[in-house]
């Protein structure tokens, strides 16, 4: 007769399913959150990136407008481009041969795919909000494909140029040229403030409520409401926007080889259109 004993080094079934189920689970979540956290992660890559590409665009397509202003007045001063700018009714010639429309600013819808400075598509604005002209043509439109910088519609630049203000920290006679009478127009050189504004449209409505914000001033210290300031209304309106300030010496050509063909003068080789 056999003497038989049960092994008690064994385990029940069910108690091991059970441990087994324990662990199982335990690696579940493990693996859920590292995927959970790896989403979150490239998320944020993803939002740097936009952000970045955003920026460099909008920096791209400003800086582009300052470059063919600054060109065009160093440039051949023979060429059609550098007449339109400096004539009365450009953007420069209009502040130095109208003395009455100084604290205007004047207002030019960026538009490299042509020619980028069109004296019939401006608006000369007032300081208290109005213009000069009537048509507004000056300001960018978003429902305008010809007034963006591509054919990608993406990006818009515009330009708001106006007379730096006198400091009483600048040197007297400082914009005068040795040799010529304080009575010419040629004499001076002038000082500008250029604001170049890229905008992407797209990202949101240029407008609060029946306010246009590309219609708004480019100096923040004439305004005490941010809105009031197109950079500020930009912002104010969730769209993403570039301002690129230059502060721009526009000097008269009365000494330099190339020169205008406009006028004549007495001991001046030159001098600055008429009209």
């Amino acid at each position: 007769m056999s003497n038989m004993r049960p092994y008690r080094g064994s385990t029940a079934p069910a108690t091991q399913q059970g441990a087994v189920l324990i662990v199982v689970l335990l690696f579940l979540v493990l693996i859920i959150m590292a995927g959970v956290i790896a989403v979150r992660q490239s998320t944020t890559d993803l939002k740097l990136s936009t952000s970045d590409q955003i920026n460099t665009l909008l920096l791209q397509s400003a800086d582009n407008a300052n470059q063919n202003i600054e060109q065009s007045i160093n440039n051949d001063s023979s060429s059609s481009i550098y007449k339109d700018m400096l004539s009365r009714s450009g953007p420069f010639g209009y502040f130095m041969l109208d003395a009455k429309g100084r604290n205007n600013e004047y207002v030019f819808c960026f538009r490299p795919r042509g020619r980028f400075f069109n004296i019939k598509n401006t608006t000369i604005r007032t300081p208290d909000g109005g213009s000069v002209v009537t048509n507004n043509t000056g300001y960018c439109n978003p429902a305008k494909p010809e007034d963006y910088v591509s054919n990608r519609n993406a990006s818009m630049t515009q330009v708001n140029v106006s007379m730096t203000p006198p400091s009483p920290t600048t040197e007297t006679f400082t914009g005068y040229t040795l040799g010529q009478g304080s009575d010419k127009v040629s004499s001076l050189s002038f000082t500008f403030d250029v604001n170049s504004t890229s905008v992407l449209p797209a990202y949101g409505d240029t407008k609060i409520g029946s306010k246009d914000c590309f219609a708004q001033t480019s100096r923040p210290s004439s305004s005490t409401d941010s809105t009031d300031t197109i950079s500020g209304c930009l912002s104010s309106a969730s769209v993403p926007n570039t301002t690129i300030y230059q502060k721009a010496n526009v000097e008269n050509q009365s000494l330099r080889t190339k020169c205008v063909n406009f006028g004549k003068g007495a001991g001046v080789i030159c001098t600055l259109p008429s009209n």
